[in-house]
């Protein structure tokens, strides 16, 4: 009952009335009161000096995945090769660890570190030559593979491509070893060995102690079927959740109709829970840029690509899902990367909102990297919620060596419009994308204010800089945009008497240092509800 009092440092409250305070109380999950008033009521409560740093609302994550991405975490680890030898030494050593495997897996390659995205499955024949070995790539959008699993799957030259998606081949039309999109991936990971449910929950575990370790309460997980549902439900009932989710279901074009049933199904078995939550139906509307399968108004300009990318639904078949799963009560949440892929998202709102009216639901469209600008004040008019990976904006090699080239200057220098839709009057959230890219919160938020690569720090006054944010803006996308996302704006998202304790303890304030070494910020502590998880 006594609660516990934060001070000792910054409470930075994210309201503009008042920004700051010197202290904060939270008493049964909730905040009690800030400054003064905290020290007045503290009594005999549970003190946690800040020790100088800053307190503010807890991060969310508005798009993520740790039903996939904690799995990921028991594979061969690519993410920090820099080379194709780096990524084949890595499956090399992998594959030594564990001779008794029967795949060799791995994840989290860079797609820009072979020319034009293209992986050959003799690079990976010469460490792995007598057992199948398949390697996502960080983007989840292609499938590297080796000869053996591609025997395996009875890839060949006769295999057609399958919708929406391609099989890279050689001159003489034998595949490559590199599958691009989830149907032409799905040709070989049909015969991956199922995970164990051991696995699955150890991974899942892992990745939300990631989540909470990074300062996050709140997790939009972006990819899930409905056993995820209820993995996640049995491991909230066991007290081992140490952030809120909220599962988006993801739903197939062809057969949508018939996953309706069970998507309401598992929704409302998580209703009620304090932790889980499965509200939201998830449709891809296209693939990625540095892929070419994101879907385009105007044809690819070079790169290899010259057509209009890969939608993986029809127009009409994603506007009668989307209004099917709203008639069902479930939120939207949209991959659209590209701009025809954007407009196709839009139009299906705005004919949900022509067929059912301005329901309460709030649809999301995630990544929103190329917006045409007769679409950017749609957002506000439809009240679409802007998903970003802020973390992408920015000239890494994925831009340079992929994305640019099949853009051109001119579509390369309207990625990510922030600044643009903030003007509108849009909502903007972020979301990680992990394990696409890294779970940091501040680590993209930072990336949002400059517009520069992490690392180095280029470009000097940033990449298309009149699309960086303002720190205020950028924070608030990273607590109050996701907050809104989930319908829990009235719960969390500042510092105010009753609303819920969720909190992250930084050992410096980000408003006063520069943005660019925001990834330097170490999270001390982080709180749901009142209750520590990290």
């Amino acid at each position: 009952m006594s609660g516990t009092l934060f001070r000792g440092g910054t409470v930075l409250t994210l309201d503009p009335a008042a920004p700051r305070a010197r202290a904060l109380l939270a008493r049964d999950g909730r905040v009690v009161a800030l400054d003064d008033d905290a020290l007045e009521l503290a009594g005999a409560a549970a003190e946690v000096d800040l020790g100088g740093g800053c307190l503010l609302p807890a991060f969310a994550d508005g798009h993520a995945h740790p039903s996939h991405g904690g799995v990921e975490l028991l594979d061969a680890p690519l993410r920090d090769c820099g080379s194709v030898d780096e990524v084949v030494a890595a499956v090399r050593r992998h594959a030594a660890q564990h001779p008794g495997a029967e795949w060799v897996l791995g994840s989290s390659y860079d797609p820009a570190l072979a020319p034009g995205g293209r992986f050959d499955a003799r690079w990976l024949d010469a460490a792995v030559p007598d057992r199948p070995v398949a390697l996502t790539s960080a983007d989840h959008h292609v499938l590297w593979v080796n000869t053996a699993a591609l025997r395996r799957a009875g890839v060949d030259r006769a295999t057609p491509d399958p919708p929406a998606a391609q099989v890279l081949r050689r001159e003489d039309g034998e595949p490559l070893g590199t599958l691009v999109e989830w149907g032409a991936m799905d040709l070989v990971r049909a015969h991956l060995p199922e995970r164990g449910e051991d696995d699955l929950r150890r991974g899942l575990l892992r990745a939300w102690q990631l989540l909470a370790d990074a300062g996050v309460a709140w997790v939009q997980d972006a990819l899930c079927g409905p056993d995820d549902v209820q993995r996640a439900l049995a491991l909230s009932r066991a007290g081992a959740l140490p952030v809120r989710t909220d599962l988006c279901l993801r739903a197939e074009p062809g057969t949508w109709q018939r996953q309706r049933a069970g998507f309401r199904a598992a929704r409302d078995a998580a209703e009620g829970d304090p932790q889980v939550s499965a509200r939201t139906v998830k449709l891809f509307a296209d693939g990625v840029l540095e892929a070419g399968t994101a879907a385009l108004l105007e044809p690819y300009a070079g790169g290899g690509c010259s057509h209009h990318g890969m939608p993986v639904w029809e127009p009409d078949e994603l506007a009668a899902a989307a209004e099917a799963f709203d008639a069902d009560g479930f939120g939207l949440h949209v991959h659209a990367i590209g701009d025809a892929a954007v407009r196709s998202a839009l139009d299906a709102v705005e004919g949900v909102r022509r067929a059912r009216g301005r329901t309460a639901r709030r649809p999301v469209v995630a990544h929103t990297q190329l917006v045409d600008d007769a679409d950017l004040p749609r957002f506000a008019a439809l009240g679409v919620v802007a998903n970003f990976s802020p973390l992408w904006a920015c000239l890494d090699a994925c831009q340079t060596d992929l994305t640019l080239p099949r853009l051109g200057p001119e579509r390369g220098g309207r990625q990510y419009p922030m600044a643009s839709l903030l003007r509108t009057g849009a909502v903007l959230s972020f979301g990680s994308d992990w394990p696409v890219s890294s779970l940091r919160p501040l680590d993209g938020v930072g990336v949002a204010v400059t517009r520069r690569t992490p690392d180095g720090g280029e470009p000097p006054g940033g990449w298309v800089p009149h699309e960086r944010l303002p720190v205020a803006a950028a924070l608030s996308a990273a607590v109050q945009g996701p907050a809104y996302q989930a319908h829990e704006e009235h719960l969390r998202g500042t510092f105010a008497p009753g609303l819920r304790a969720d909190l992250v303890h930084l050992d410096a304030d980000p408003t006063r240092v520069d943005a660019q070494e925001w990834p330097g910020i170490g999270v001390l502590g982080t709180w749901v509800a009142g209750r520590r998880t990290a």
